[in-house]
Formats: structure tokens, C-alpha cells, sequence
């Protein structure tokens, strides 16, 4: 008989090494994705293609990991989460470096499809796992933990990989991955634990129909994939506008993301802690509010100094990722144990597909004028501004249907789990 996902109660330090070993998982996932967007300016270079087809590259990897995510949502639960987690990994590895021997952009786009496959996976597992080990009461901050990946992808990996490719031209930052990949293997092998859920006489295709018939689960993908629009519309170009309109050159980008990921790395502790002490939704709107404020000021700017293009890269960073931690506990609260994994699969796979619409939207409203600058980037700015106040919208539509989701357990811990009835 198989125990139940949410009885593998782990000792303070092995729920440490567990968070540790996910978000290690989570960072290189993360940089794979993230590291696109900064070599925009050298990929349109290099084989001489247009912002559009570049936003192909880039929406590729989404793509593939929506399909990937839910198909694997119909079989998620079945399976050993470490076990699954070690061989979607060992994929991505391979494929990254697949990226990383790519000739031409066709092959690349190709590697890129391969690698969004398997990564889509990867992050499916790593939040489910998150929810399985760490108790409501405290996954504010173990998702702050894991989610402190993204700010530092960009303090280490992303400057580094800028740095390399700089040096030896863009296939260097994917070798440099492919590596990275290697050694969180052998981490997660070594750190994470065993885990299996409690289903038996698996059905796949009536678990999917219940995960995606379920109206909380359906407030609470709604929220998952609305969440990301907001700020996948404009990543893609961010740091090819620093170079084209900022007039920031190429080689001090790197500049700018450390600024930008420490003052993160710094931030995501407190909104994390604050997720576990305050009504999410009100974090949540709070920082909607700031994050709207600065999408509008930075795809409007001009040339400006590094410093100023460095301080709202700061503003930029800490706001879009602090919307994560109140929104994805309370995403991940929403879901009985039973259903997590395949939950989380679907999840992720809206997500990704979410990115990839956002990131073509991106490619369809900028383009370069003759004087090589990116135009209609505002544009993209007023339309993140719509995606963050949805969110906050969607985000109250699922309090009020399942009021735990945003009530912190340390005040409500008898709502840990969800109600089982849909609303």
C-alpha cells in the first residue's frame, strides 16, 4: 500500500536539502529559459533574423512544455516523484546541450522544443513536491525558497552566460548549462526523497477529468496562467531594448541583471514570509499594483545611463517575481493531495502555454525601425498592466470560492487543505 504524499513528514534539515536540491533544479531550469532573452540582440545578429522569428525561439520552448505538461498530467500521480524528477532531468540536460551544438536557428528551434519537453516536466514536479513535503503553515516560504531561483539565474547564471557568450559566441551559455545540469543531478539523486502518492487503481484519463472539471482547480489554473502573461510579454524584449533604446551596450547588461537579481534575491524572503502572515490576495494586489507601475515606465524609456536602466531593472525584477509566492500558494493550496501532481502538471503546462501566447503577442506588436531602435514596446507595457489587474481579479474569484487558499494557516489552520466539493 502506497502512503500518502502528504504523510512524508521530513526532518528540518532534510525539508532544507529537499528545498535546496529543488530549487537547484528550478534555477537551471529557469536560466535555460531566461537566457534567451538577453542574447536577442546577438541570436538577430548572428543568423540575421527578425524580432518575430526570434520570439519563435523563444515561445518554442513554452510550447513544448504545455504539451509536454499536460500530457503528463494523465499519469503524473502514478509515478515515484523523485524517480520522475531524475529522468525528466536527465532529458533536459541532454537536450540543453542539444541547444548548445545547434548549427543554425532551425536546428536551434528544434533543440528548443526538445529542452521546453522535458524542462515543463522538471517544473511540474518540483512545485508538486513542494506541496507534498512542506505543510500549508510554512509553504509560503518554502515557495519563496524555490521561486529565490529566478533572481538568482540572474545575479549568477545569466551574467555569466552573457560573459561567455561575449567571449565564445552564444553556444557557450548552453555548454555552461549542460554542465550545471550534471552536478544538480547528482545532488537531487543524493537529497531529495521518495515519494508516491496515495492512488490506487490509477485511472488516468477520470483523474484528468476530475482535475479539470473541479471549479476550484479551475479558478486556480485560470490564476496560474493569467499570472505569467503579465510579465511573458515583456521579458522577451527586455534587454534588447536596453541595447536598441536605452542605448546600453551589450557588455554591461550583465550590469544590470546583477542589480536587478540581488535586490530580488533580497526581496523574496520577506514576500515569502509575508505569504505565510498576511491575506495573500492583498500582497498579491499590492505588489500587482507596483509591478503595473514599473511595466509602464520601462517600455517607455529612452537612452539613459546604466545606472538609472539598472535601478528599474531592480524594480522590474523584484516586482514581477514577487507576484509569485502569494499567487502560486495559493494556487497550490487550492488542489486536494490526491490530485497534486497531475494538477501541477496541467498547471505548469498552462503556464508555458501562457508564456508562449505572451511571447508572440510580444513578437506581434514590436519590430525595429530603420534606426535599429524596437518600436511598439509601450504598447506591450498598457497590455501587462490588463494581465496584472486580471490576475488580482482571478485571484479574488478563487478566495471566494475556497477562502483557505488566501487565509494564512498560521491564523487559519484548520483550512489546511481544500474542500473537496467544487463551489
Amino acid at each position: 500500500m502506497l502512503a500518502s504524499a502528504d504523510h512524508h513528514a521530513l526532518t528540518k534539515g532534510r525539508e532544507i536539502t529537499t528545498l535546496l536540491a529543488l530549487g537547484a533544479v528550478q534555477f537551471t531550469h529557469i536560466i535555460d529559459f531566461m537566457i534567451m532573452m538577453p542574447l536577442g540582440a546577438q541570436l538577430m545578429r548572428v543568423f540575421d533574423i527578425t524580432p518575430a522569428q526570434f520570439t519563435h525561439l523563444v515561445a518554442s520552448y513554452g510550447l513544448a512544455a504545455a504539451v509536454s505538461g499536460f500530457i503528463g498530467g494523465f499519469f503524473m500521480d502514478r509515478f515515484d516523484r523523485k524517480r520522475a524528477l531524475l529522468i525528466t532531468y536527465t532529458g533536459f540536460g541532454l537536450t540543453t546541450l542539444a541547444c548548445a551544438l545547434a548549427p543554425t536557428h532551425h536546428w536551434l528551434l528544434v533543440a528548443r522544443l526538445a529542452a521546453g519537453a522535458f524542462g515543463g516536466l522538471a517544473g511540474a514536479l518540483v512545485n508538486a513536491m513542494i506541496a507534498d513535503v512542506i505543510p500549508p503553515e510554512r509553504r509560503g516560504r518554502a515557495t519563496s525558497v524555490v521561486m529565490s531561483a529566478f533572481p538568482m539565474a540572474s545575479v549568477l547564471g545569466v551574467p555569466a552566460g552573457l560573459i561567455l557568450a561575449g567571449k565564445f559566441g552564444w553556444h557557450a551559455p548552453f555548454f555552461m548549462l549542460a554542465g550545471c545540469a550534471v552536478l544538480t543531478l547528482a545532488v537531487a539523486a543524493l537529497a531529495l526523497p521518495h515519494l508516491r502518492t496515495a492512488v490506487h487503481g490509477h485511472e488516468p484519463i477520470r483523474q484528468m477529468r476530475e482535475i479539470l472539471t473541479h471549479g476550484i482547480h479551475q479558478r486556480a489554473l485560470a490564476l496560474g496562467a493569467v499570472l505569467i502573461m503579465g510579465g511573458g510579454c515583456l521579458v522577451p524584449f527586455v534587454a534588447p531594448s536596453m541595447v536598441a533604446n536605452m542605448g546600453i551596450a551589450e557588455s554591461e547588461l550583465p550590469i544590470a541583471y546583477v542589480v536587478g537579481g540581488v535586490c530580488a534575491l533580497v526581496s523574496m524572503p520577506v514576500v515569502g514570509w509575508l505569504s505565510d502572515h498576511v491575506d495573500r490576495l492583498r500582497l498579491l494586489t499590492g505588489i500587482s499594483v507596483a509591478a503595473a507601475t514599473v511595466a509602464v515606465i520601462i517600455t517607455q524609456l529612452g537612452p539613459s545611463s546604466l545606472g538609472f536602466v539598472s535601478m528599474m531593472m531592480a524594480f522590474f525584477m523584484v516586482t514581477m517575481s514577487g507576484r509569485f509566492a502569494p499567487a502560486m500558494t495559493m494556487i497550490t493550496n487550492a488542489v486536494e493531495s490526491r490530485y497534486r501532481g497531475g494538477f501541477m502538471a496541467v498547471n505548469s503546462a498552462l503556464q508555458q502555454a501562457a508564456s508562449a501566447l505572451a511571447t508572440a503577442l510580444a513578437g506581434v506588436f514590436v519590430a525595429r525601425d530603420s534606426a535599429g531602435h524596437l518600436v511598439g514596446y509601450h504598447i506591450l507595457g498598457y497590455i501587462a498592466v490588463g494581465f496584472f489587474a486580471l490576475t488580482v481579479v482571478l485571484g479574488a474569484v478563487l478566495r471566494n470560492a475556497a477562502p483557505h487558499v488566501a487565509i494564512p494557516a498560521t491564523k487559519k489552520s484548520a483550512l489546511a487543505e481544500p474542500l473537496a466539493t467544487a463551489a
